[in-house]
């Protein structure tokens, strides 16, 4: 069983290029968010949009000339991308929509032995043949229904099982609000039709392991959030789809200095690893040709597992959107910062749609980093790409976090 012996360094490194995230990674294009995707399973969707949606963020920070219409065409116009449930509310590619035939069965079981909630499913799917795309503020009725988080519209509770089941699926949205329509309408039938392509409980839980592990791409088999969502699978049966993923050579053992439990890569991203290591072997450096940077998504795939990403970056790093004010360290709504193979700071932006700016807030540089010469360029880049993203026209810096944190080089 082949094994790999690490420094921090290498496996920082192997993260980074397995994420995209170095310079010149990857081209721009709609292809490249297609392959993006497909090469790590799925990106997070969050509806909070203060400077950016989770999965626009995600992208800019990885697709030259980002801007959000280029995903919203692959999901309400190609249909290659669709919005799901995989680590919690996702986009992931439509060719996958077989491999959670499981989930799909398990929400019709739960949801239609709900008597009001079916009542309301067939009003709406008479509307739905009627009407076409509707949201559920679309349906008349005020009547409500116990949910998960709380009592909401029984149109809208009949309207998420319907999609949890897979019989209708997001048409498009009109910012966080969803509008759906009936899968057959929109997706290809034989891919409606198709088979689970994971016939047992076992193989369905080898895939799962793969595809996690593939989205972060270097992954260890400890209770955390990298394995959030994947319904049946504790402890037990993930160590043991570990165990025969590894004697398949489907998975591969990484040992890294300092960290006293084994990772593990899929055998298909052993090629980069390797090149990694060959690298510092050959003494032409581990550090990045061209210097890169970027802003990051608080739900990005290189951060699903913080506690991994403390241990290799000493980056400890936590979205306070949900703690009191008097609990958070820094803010609401704070982004890290990477710059080559490090964190170097976090700060807060806040987009004002009506002026069209992106307001920095404040900014904390990670202890012992400072603003240098030859950030300014990379640097730079990520502002621009991020004002992009959210279509600023410009970016405005609070003048007393300016003078604080040294930042004049990246206003010239």
């Amino acid at each position: 069983m082949l094994t790999y012996n690490l420094t921090k360094k290498q496996a920082r490194l192997f993260l980074l290029s397995h994420q995209k995230l170095t310079a010149g990674a990857i081209p721009s294009g709609k292809l490249s968010i297609y392959d993006y995707v497909r090469h790590v399973g799925c990106i997070q969707y969050d509806p909070l949009n203060i400077a950016g949606h989770n999965h626009e963020l995600v992208l800019q920070a990885r697709i030259p000339g980002f801007t959000p219409e280029l995903v919203q065409e692959l999901l309400y116009k190609d249909r290659l991308l669709v919005d799901g449930w995989d680590k919690n509310m996702s986009i992931y590619c439509t060719e996958d929509w077989p491999y959670f035939k499981r989930r799909r069965t398990a929400a019709a079981s739960h949801h239609q032995a709900n008597e009001p909630v079916m009542v309301a499913v067939a009003q709406v799917r008479e509307e739905l043949q009627k009407r076409g795309p509707l949201s559920s503020l679309d349906l008349d009725g005020k009547e409500k229904v116990d949910w998960a988080w709380a009592p909401t519209r029984l149109s809208r509770a009949a309207m998420e099982s319907m999609y949890f089941w897979g019989e209708i699926v997001v048409h498009h949205r009109v910012h966080t609000r969803r509008y759906y329509d009936f899968a057959e309408r929109l997706l290809p039938s034989e891919l409606l039709s198709s088979a689970d392509p994971n016939v047992t409980e076992e193989q369905f839980h080898d895939w799962y392991v793969l595809r996690r592990i593939g989205s972060i791409g270097l992954l260890w088999n400890k209770s955390g959030d990298g394995w959030l969502g994947i319904s049946g699978l504790k402890s037990k049966e993930r160590a043991a789809a570990i165990q025969r993923l590894l004697e398949k050579d489907s998975l591969r053992k990484v040992w890294v200095e300092g960290i006293k439990v084994p990772l593990y890569i899929r055998s298909i991203d052993a090629p980069t690893l390797e090149s990694v290591m060959l690298q510092e072997s050959e003494e032409t450096g581990l550090q990045p040709r061209d210097s890169f940077a970027a802003v990051l998504a608080p739900l990005d795939n290189l951060l699903w597992e913080r506690e991994l990403v403390r241990q290799l970056f000493g980056f400890h790093y936590r979205w306070e959107v949900y703690k009191p004010a008097i609990e958070r360290e820094y803010g609401y709504y704070v982004l890290p910062i990477l710059y080559n193979d490090r964190f170097v700071g976090r700060f807060e932006p806040v987009m004002d749609k009506k002026s069209q700016t992106l307001n920095i807030n404040n900014w904390w540089w990670e202890p012992g980093e400072s603003l240098t010469p030859e950030m300014i360029p990379a640097l730079g880049e990520a502002l621009t790409a991020l004002s992009r993203c959210v279509r600023a026209s410009s970016v405005h810096f609070r003048p007393e976090v300016v003078t604080a944190c040294g930042l004049e080089g990246l206003l010239q």
